[in-house]
């Protein structure tokens, strides 16, 4: 985890947006075990992002959006989320990450 503490909170974001955009394009696939694989690594950044005290500040948000996630991909999507919604979200970090790396 010592790595991922050196990135800026948008490279963190935009790396954990990779695995949800493959998870998402596994599931439209009908690839149901590589969309989990995709996914759990998701989380499991999530958790290193959480967990990283450069982001305390963010605890909650993170801690929702970790909540939400699963709630899209696992459970009943009681907060209607969309493929496209969780696309723009992430898609927002990368632009950040690059324009931040002078991209």
């Amino acid at each position: 985890m010592g790595s991922w503490q050196q990135l800026s909170f948008p490279e963190q974001m935009a790396n954990i947006g990779s695995e949800v955009e493959r998870a998402i394009k596994w599931k439209n696939k009908n690839k149901q075990e590589r969309s989990q694989l995709a996914f759990f690594r998701s989380l499991e950044l999530m958790d290193f992002t959480i967990a990283d005290n450069n982001n305390m500040n963010r605890l909650g948000e993170l801690c929702r959006l970790r909540e939400v996630l699963v709630d899209y991909f696992f459970a009943d999507n009681q907060y209607k989320s969309t493929d496209i919604l969780w696309q723009k979200y992430f898609r927002a970090f990368t632009w950040q990450a690059n324009l931040l790396a002078g991209r």
